[in-house]
């Protein structure tokens, strides 16, 4: 299902999961359109389907951008690519060569996921080096004359995270960096998945799109929030400094990092419809974040203990760019965690 959420903005349901309202693309139309975010290879039939429907052939789309390079935002692009054969694929320098080479990424994923990862995301396949094109901060993307989008690299939930400000519409596409807030819940949790989350850049993103003055945030997970935008942004680190103030208490005490976020926080979502709150400790569960802040609350310490630990790291969020999972890896712990299924594991 699309939705034109502003004008020359169409919002696209990739409907990961078979879930509505959960994970979103982005086209933003002119004489030279742009796909922000594929979704995952599972959303490549839906994908496609809308973008036929919004009349898009196979030699009009120009560009296709991720804002990281994580599964459920660009696990189509290899696919999309060769549905668009005139398309430049554009990502952070950092995230380039995992869709060029995607196969130690894909076989991280596999052993987390086992068959969990085909029947929920699929796979990734390989781009064409020369169709893709690393993006740096403060370039433009340009849509037609007159309008472009702003690249912000924006690091904090993952370091391969950007940010797109449209210039026309004056919506800012965020990805995953303001966090998980999905309509049927109503709720704005952080996102801050092992290993690449720093609280100090995730605050620091947060505060240079305040600085954008956007006329509206566009999220993956899920849509164009109401309200004042900068409210939002407010809101988000707020909340991102809030989870880490309990997180990092717990870690200081020996607790445990994840009983302390559940203690503190699984009240905001005891009024929600009993599905949606399913759909939202699975897509963004507490053991996620808690790993991700245990893992950051270790590195800025120098710590290698398990002081705080946070319980099993969850399959979903095992590795990441610097630390790809190992066969060994505790698949057991999905179903009782509620994990954030976002395949993050990334080859070294």
């Amino acid at each position: 299902m699309s939705t034109r959420i502003a004008p020359g903005v169409v919002q696209i349901d990739t409907l990961l999961g078979g879930w509505g309202e959960v994970t979103s693309g982005y086209l933003v139309e002119g004489p030279e359109p742009c796909l922000v975010e594929t979704g995952s290879q599972s959303s490549l039939p839906t994908v496609l389907a809308e973008l036929d429907t919004l009349g898009l052939g196979p030699a009009d789309l120009a560009t296709v951008v991720v804002t990281h390079i994580h599964l459920d935002h660009a696990g189509g692009v290899g696919d999309i690519a060769a549905a668009f054969p005139r398309a430049t694929v554009l990502v952070h320098e950092k995230g380039a060569r995992h869709l060029v080479d995607p196969d130690r990424l894909v076989r991280s994923a596999a052993l987390v996921y086992g068959d969990l990862l085909d029947a929920l995301y699929g796979r990734l396949t390989p781009t064409p080096a020369d169709r893709v094109r690393v993006l740096g901060d403060g370039e433009e993307i340009r849509i037609g004359p007159g309008e472009s989008m702003l690249v912000s690299v924006r690091p904090g939930h993952a370091k391969h995270h950007l940010g797109l400000h449209d210039s026309e519409s004056g919506l800012l596409f965020v990805g995953d960096a303001v966090g998980v807030r999905l309509p049927r819940v109503g709720v704005l949790r952080p996102a801050t998945p092992p290993p690449d989350f720093d609280l100090d850049l995730a605050l620091q993103s947060l505060q240079r799109f305040a600085a954008r003055r956007p006329a509206g945030l566009a999220l993956a997970h899920y849509g164009v929030t109401p309200g004042d935008p900068l409210d939002l942004l407010a809101e988000a680190a707020s909340t991102l400094q809030g989870w880490a103030a309990v997180a990092e208490a717990a870690f200081r005490d020996g607790r445990d990092i994840a009983a302390a976020l559940d203690e503190a926080f699984a009240h905001e979502l005891e009024a929600v419809d009993p599905d949606a709150r399913e759909i939202a400790e699975t897509l963004n569960g507490v053991h996620a974040n808690a790993a991700g802040f245990q893992r950051w609350l270790q590195t800025r310490s120098g710590s290698t203990t398990t002081s705080g630990a946070a319980g099993p790291t969850p399959p979903s969020e095992a590795g990441g760019p610097d630390q790809a999972p190992t066969p060994d890896t505790d698949r057991s712990h999905t179903d009782r965690s509620h994990a954030h299924p976002h395949p993050h594991p990334h080859p070294h």
